[in-house]
Protein backbone atom coordinates (compact mmCIF):
# COMPACT_ATOMS: atom_id res chain seq x y z
CA UNK A 1 0.00 0.00 0.00
CA UNK A 2 1.28 3.44 -0.98
CA UNK A 3 1.53 6.10 2.33
CA UNK A 4 0.63 9.41 2.61
CA UNK A 5 2.38 12.15 1.90
CA UNK A 6 3.20 14.54 4.70
CA UNK A 7 3.14 17.79 4.56
CA UNK A 8 2.11 20.39 7.01
CA UNK A 9 -1.21 21.85 4.94
CA UNK A 10 -2.30 18.05 3.90
CA UNK A 11 -6.07 17.85 4.82
CA UNK A 12 -6.72 14.85 3.12
CA UNK A 13 -5.22 11.44 1.78
CA UNK A 14 -7.08 9.31 -0.33
CA UNK A 15 -5.36 5.79 1.68
CA UNK A 16 -8.52 7.30 4.20
CA UNK A 17 -10.81 5.83 2.13
CA UNK A 18 -9.49 2.76 1.17
CA UNK A 19 -8.67 2.28 4.60
CA UNK A 20 -12.53 2.69 5.72
CA UNK A 21 -13.64 0.70 2.66
CA UNK A 22 -11.28 -1.73 3.62
CA UNK A 23 -13.39 -2.66 7.22
CA UNK A 24 -17.09 -1.53 5.61
CA UNK A 25 -18.33 -5.25 4.90
CA UNK A 26 -18.90 -7.83 7.99
CA UNK A 27 -17.57 -10.87 8.12
CA UNK A 28 -21.57 -11.95 6.49
CA UNK A 29 -20.63 -9.21 3.78
CA UNK A 30 -23.45 -6.61 5.59
CA UNK A 31 -22.52 -3.49 5.37
CA UNK A 32 -21.32 -1.85 8.71
CA UNK A 33 -23.45 1.59 8.79
CA UNK A 34 -20.56 3.37 10.88
CA UNK A 35 -18.10 2.75 8.68
CA UNK A 36 -19.80 3.53 5.17
CA UNK A 37 -20.69 6.70 7.06
CA UNK A 38 -16.85 7.16 7.69
CA UNK A 39 -15.82 6.17 3.90
CA UNK A 40 -17.95 9.09 3.16
CA UNK A 41 -16.64 11.49 5.34
CA UNK A 42 -13.37 11.02 3.12
CA UNK A 43 -14.90 11.22 -0.26
CA UNK A 44 -16.48 14.63 0.82
CA UNK A 45 -12.92 15.55 1.75
CA UNK A 46 -11.82 14.30 -1.30
CA UNK A 47 -14.71 16.63 -3.38
CA UNK A 48 -13.91 19.50 -1.05
CA UNK A 49 -10.24 19.54 -1.75
CA UNK A 50 -11.24 20.56 -5.46
CA UNK A 51 -12.58 23.47 -4.07
CA UNK A 52 -16.56 24.70 -4.57
CA UNK A 53 -16.95 23.03 -7.64
CA UNK A 54 -18.36 19.69 -6.10
CA UNK A 55 -20.26 21.65 -3.55
CA UNK A 56 -23.86 20.17 -5.32
CA UNK A 57 -22.57 17.09 -4.33
CA UNK A 58 -20.74 16.98 -1.45
CA UNK A 59 -23.16 19.65 0.64
CA UNK A 60 -25.81 17.18 0.41
CA UNK A 61 -24.14 14.21 1.15
CA UNK A 62 -22.44 16.51 4.44
CA UNK A 63 -26.56 16.52 5.06
CA UNK A 64 -27.44 13.01 4.40
CA UNK A 65 -24.05 11.74 6.56
CA UNK A 66 -25.75 13.70 9.57
CA UNK A 67 -28.90 12.47 9.37
CA UNK A 68 -27.48 8.92 9.58
CA UNK A 69 -25.17 9.72 12.42
CA UNK A 70 -28.55 11.21 14.86
CA UNK A 71 -29.65 7.39 13.98
CA UNK A 72 -26.08 5.99 15.17
CA UNK A 73 -26.45 8.46 18.21
CA UNK A 74 -30.20 7.32 18.93
CA UNK A 75 -31.78 4.97 21.40
CA UNK A 76 -32.43 2.64 18.53
CA UNK A 77 -28.29 2.51 17.17
CA UNK A 78 -28.64 -1.53 18.00
CA UNK A 79 -31.02 -1.99 15.09
CA UNK A 80 -28.69 0.66 12.85
CA UNK A 81 -25.19 -1.66 13.18
CA UNK A 82 -25.17 -2.52 9.78
CA UNK A 83 -27.51 -1.00 6.53
CA UNK A 84 -29.29 -4.92 6.55
CA UNK A 85 -30.49 -4.14 9.93
CA UNK A 86 -31.79 -0.27 9.67
CA UNK A 87 -33.63 -1.70 6.75
CA UNK A 88 -35.07 -4.85 8.41
CA UNK A 89 -35.95 -2.62 11.51
CA UNK A 90 -37.32 0.51 9.46
CA UNK A 91 -39.46 -1.57 7.00
CA UNK A 92 -41.14 -3.90 9.91
CA UNK A 93 -41.79 -0.67 12.02
CA UNK A 94 -43.27 1.21 8.94
CA UNK A 95 -40.85 3.58 9.28
CA UNK A 96 -40.21 4.17 5.60
CA UNK A 97 -41.92 6.14 3.43
CA UNK A 98 -42.45 3.88 0.48
CA UNK A 99 -45.15 5.24 -2.39
CA UNK A 100 -44.45 9.02 -1.29
CA UNK A 101 -43.14 11.30 1.24
CA UNK A 102 -44.95 11.37 4.36
CA UNK A 103 -43.59 11.18 8.09
CA UNK A 104 -40.61 9.69 7.55
CA UNK A 105 -38.79 11.85 5.04
CA UNK A 106 -35.60 11.10 6.97
CA UNK A 107 -35.58 7.79 7.14
CA UNK A 108 -32.16 5.66 7.34
CA UNK A 109 -33.73 3.74 4.36
CA UNK A 110 -34.47 6.76 1.92
CA UNK A 111 -31.17 8.76 3.18
CA UNK A 112 -28.52 6.22 2.64
CA UNK A 113 -29.98 4.96 -0.87
CA UNK A 114 -29.23 9.41 -1.88
CA UNK A 115 -25.69 8.39 -0.52
CA UNK A 116 -25.77 5.13 -2.50
CA UNK A 117 -26.50 6.64 -6.15
CA UNK A 118 -23.83 9.49 -5.40
CA UNK A 119 -21.27 6.32 -4.64
CA UNK A 120 -22.12 5.10 -8.36
CA UNK A 121 -21.49 8.36 -9.81
CA UNK A 122 -18.05 8.44 -7.56
CA UNK A 123 -16.89 4.96 -8.61
CA UNK A 124 -17.69 5.77 -12.06
CA UNK A 125 -15.50 8.74 -12.32
CA UNK A 126 -12.87 7.43 -10.13
CA UNK A 127 -12.53 4.63 -12.65
CA UNK A 128 -12.63 6.77 -15.28
CA UNK A 129 -9.55 8.82 -13.92
CA UNK A 130 -7.48 5.26 -12.77
CA UNK A 131 -7.71 4.73 -16.38
CA UNK A 132 -7.08 7.53 -18.26
CA UNK A 133 -4.48 9.37 -19.67
CA UNK A 134 -3.18 12.87 -18.04
CA UNK A 135 -4.39 14.91 -20.64
CA UNK A 136 -8.07 13.38 -21.23
CA UNK A 137 -10.95 15.42 -19.91
CA UNK A 138 -12.07 15.26 -16.83
CA UNK A 139 -15.40 17.12 -17.04
CA UNK A 140 -15.78 14.03 -20.25
CA UNK A 141 -15.16 12.02 -17.54
CA UNK A 142 -17.38 12.94 -14.85
CA UNK A 143 -20.05 13.98 -17.31
CA UNK A 144 -20.47 10.61 -18.40
CA UNK A 145 -20.21 9.60 -15.04
CA UNK A 146 -22.81 11.58 -13.93
CA UNK A 147 -25.40 10.30 -16.99
CA UNK A 148 -24.77 7.26 -16.16
CA UNK A 149 -26.00 7.27 -12.75
CA UNK A 150 -26.81 10.42 -10.76
CA UNK A 151 -28.76 12.61 -13.57
CA UNK A 152 -31.85 10.71 -13.57
CA UNK A 153 -32.60 11.74 -10.25
CA UNK A 154 -31.68 15.13 -10.11
CA UNK A 155 -34.23 18.41 -11.03
CA UNK A 156 -33.23 20.15 -13.79
CA UNK A 157 -31.47 22.89 -12.10
CA UNK A 158 -28.84 20.50 -9.93
CA UNK A 159 -28.08 18.75 -13.50
CA UNK A 160 -27.50 22.52 -15.03
CA UNK A 161 -25.44 23.23 -11.81
CA UNK A 162 -23.57 20.06 -12.09
CA UNK A 163 -22.75 20.32 -15.83
CA UNK A 164 -21.42 23.81 -15.62
CA UNK A 165 -19.15 22.56 -12.72
CA UNK A 166 -17.90 19.94 -14.71
CA UNK A 167 -16.75 22.51 -17.65
CA UNK A 168 -14.39 24.00 -14.65
CA UNK A 169 -12.73 20.90 -13.56
CA UNK A 170 -8.51 20.87 -12.85
CA UNK A 171 -7.25 18.13 -15.19
CA UNK A 172 -6.42 14.59 -14.25
CA UNK A 173 -3.08 15.57 -12.30
CA UNK A 174 -4.39 17.84 -9.99
CA UNK A 175 -6.90 15.15 -8.93
CA UNK A 176 -3.89 12.77 -8.55
CA UNK A 177 -1.75 15.88 -6.16
CA UNK A 178 -5.42 16.24 -4.20
CA UNK A 179 -5.31 12.59 -3.27
CA UNK A 180 -2.29 13.19 -1.60
CA UNK A 181 -0.52 9.05 -2.15
CA UNK A 182 2.71 10.40 -3.91
CA UNK A 183 3.39 10.42 -7.75
CA UNK A 184 1.24 8.96 -10.43
CA UNK A 185 1.76 5.58 -10.09
CA UNK A 186 0.69 5.22 -6.72
CA UNK A 187 -2.38 6.87 -7.25
CA UNK A 188 -3.16 4.45 -9.91
CA UNK A 189 -2.38 1.71 -7.80
CA UNK A 190 -4.39 2.68 -4.54
CA UNK A 191 -7.45 3.54 -6.77
CA UNK A 192 -6.75 -0.02 -7.94
CA UNK A 193 -7.44 -1.20 -5.03
CA UNK A 194 -10.21 1.06 -3.52
CA UNK A 195 -12.49 1.21 -6.45
CA UNK A 196 -13.19 -2.47 -6.23
CA UNK A 197 -14.15 -2.59 -2.48
CA UNK A 198 -16.19 0.42 -3.21
CA UNK A 199 -17.92 -1.71 -5.98
CA UNK A 200 -18.54 -4.30 -3.70
CA UNK A 201 -20.15 -2.27 -1.04
CA UNK A 202 -22.24 -0.58 -3.86
CA UNK A 203 -23.40 -4.03 -4.93
CA UNK A 204 -24.19 -5.46 -2.01
CA UNK A 205 -26.32 -2.69 -1.23
CA UNK A 206 -28.16 -2.43 -4.18
CA UNK A 207 -28.61 -5.95 -3.93
CA UNK A 208 -30.44 -5.33 -0.93
CA UNK A 209 -32.51 -2.39 -2.44
CA UNK A 210 -33.46 -4.22 -4.99
CA UNK A 211 -34.83 -7.32 -3.13
CA UNK A 212 -37.05 -5.27 -0.92
CA UNK A 213 -38.18 -2.99 -3.77
CA UNK A 214 -36.33 0.10 -2.27
CA UNK A 215 -34.14 1.45 -5.26
CA UNK A 216 -36.94 4.30 -6.44
CA UNK A 217 -38.02 5.40 -2.74
CA UNK A 218 -39.84 8.99 -3.16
Amino acid sequence: MADCVTSEDAKFCFEEVLSTFKVCLSKDKEVILENYVSGWRGLIKFLNSLGSVFSFISKDATNKIQILVNLLRSDSLSNYTTVQSMVRYELDNGLVDIGKRGSHPESGTRTLLRLHRALRWLELFLERLRTSADDSKTSIMCAEAYNESLTQYHPWVVRKAAGLAFCVLPGRPAFFEVMNVGPPEKVVAVLGEALPLISEVYQITEELYAQNNLLELP
